[in-house]
């Protein structure tokens, strides 16, 4: 009896033309192996069946299938749906009609958690060395975790006191302050990291990376100092686009890991995240009563009406309006409970002694 083979898989080359066009487009890694995780899921769920031969019933069927068997949250509906899109349209060239028919779930406007002041000073303490540099970094500019781990040491600018933010969410650019608190400490890691980046240059490694553009126009420019990270990796990795074994920054799990374990010794007993102390650091400077639009600035909004979400935290962490019921508190007096019901008596046939 001859083995049985499987089928090959029809999405190998399919999935190179999606890496190759995301990278082309100059998308981020990390949006890159999402996209290419949703296109070989949708594949695969479908039975190997090639996009070119689905339509608008296949997806539609799969995106139902997350929504309603695998019940994911909007987020992750839109996410999956912007990689169908993604490959319909920029990889399979497919302008179709019912492509701008497929309805995106709303994702609902949640109030974020916020600490107070007390406690991001709580959390803040409980985590050492230098990742708590990059904990103290986020609440005291609004960065978000990503931003101040790509931190390069060209963009901190210690004379003017402030941070340029390069490439953040939505390719843009913004500048945010340099705590003054954090000028010493910042100067030292600095330092720290020109001794790893005068090894690495020992040592003829591959220098660390850069946007593709100014890699391709300058090929020594991933070993200048300038363009070295701040926060670098203690170990060396494999550049999954090139296959260089370069330098990377620290890994976001450390600071994750560094937070929960703060939290706990905090005593704090609701969710906290990196991002939390985003949240934190622009409902405290409203609190102080800085502008709303200098906050949008800071945080790198493009619509006012997302950095507006923390006027609703500050209703809530000011108490909001007062309780009409705390009006008249004290002209309300609590009702007497009733008295216990006498037991009944007992029947005949039932002895009394039982009741004795």
């Amino acid at each position: 009896m001859e083995p049985s083979t499987s089928p090959p898989l029809p999405t190998v080359r399919l999935l190179d033309k999606v890496r190759e066009r995301a990278r082309y487009l100059h998308y981020s890694l990390s949006t890159e192996k999402v996209y290419l995780y949703w296109v070989r899921f949708f594949i695969r769920w479908h039975r190997m069946r090639h996009p070119r031969d689905m339509g608008a019933p296949e997806v539609q069927a799969f995106l139902a299938m997350l929504a309603n068997d695998r019940t994911v949250s909007p987020s992750t509906h839109n996410q999956a749906l912007s990689a169908l899109l993604f490959l319909y349209r920029e990889v399979l060239n497919v302008q179709l009609p019912w492509l701008t028919d497929l309805q995106r779930p709303t994702r609902p406007r949640r109030i974020p958690s916020v600490l107070t002041r007390e406690e991001v000073a709580k959390v803040l303490a409980a985590i050492p060395d230098e990742i708590g540099l990059v904990a103290r970094l986020l609440y005291g500019t609004g960065m978000r975790l990503m931003e101040a781990l790509r931190l390069r040491v060209k963009d901190v600018d210690f004379d003017r006191s402030v941070i340029v933010v390069r490439q953040a969410k939505g390719n843009k650019d913004r500048v945010v302050m340099l705590p003054r608190s954090l000028a010493a400490s910042l100067r030292a890691q600095v330092q720290d990291a020109r001794a790893a980046w005068e090894a690495d240059r020992r040592a003829q490694r591959g220098g660390v990376e850069v946007p593709h553009a100014l890699a391709a126009k300058y090929p020594q420019v991933g070993h200048s100092w300038g363009w070295f990270w701040v926060f670098p990796s203690p170990t060396y990795a494999v550049d999954p686009r090139t296959g260089i074994v370069r330098r990377h920054h620290l890994y976001e799990a450390r600071l994750q890991r560094a937070i929960r374990s703060a939290v706990a010794l905090a005593g704090i007993d609701r969710h906290v995240s990196a991002h939390t102390l985003r949240h934190s650091f622009a409902t405290h400077l409203l609190q102080a009563g800085t502008d709303i639009r200098t906050v949008q600035e800071l945080l790198g909004h493009s619509d006012v009406s997302t950095t507006m979400i923390y006027t609703h935290v500050l209703k809530v962490a000011a108490g909001g309006t007062a309780s009409p019921l705390d009006a008249i508190g004290g002209l309300v007096a609590p009702s007497p409970l009733p008295p216990p019901a006498p037991s009944a008596p007992p029947t005949a046939r039932e002895p009394a002694a039982l009741y004795a």
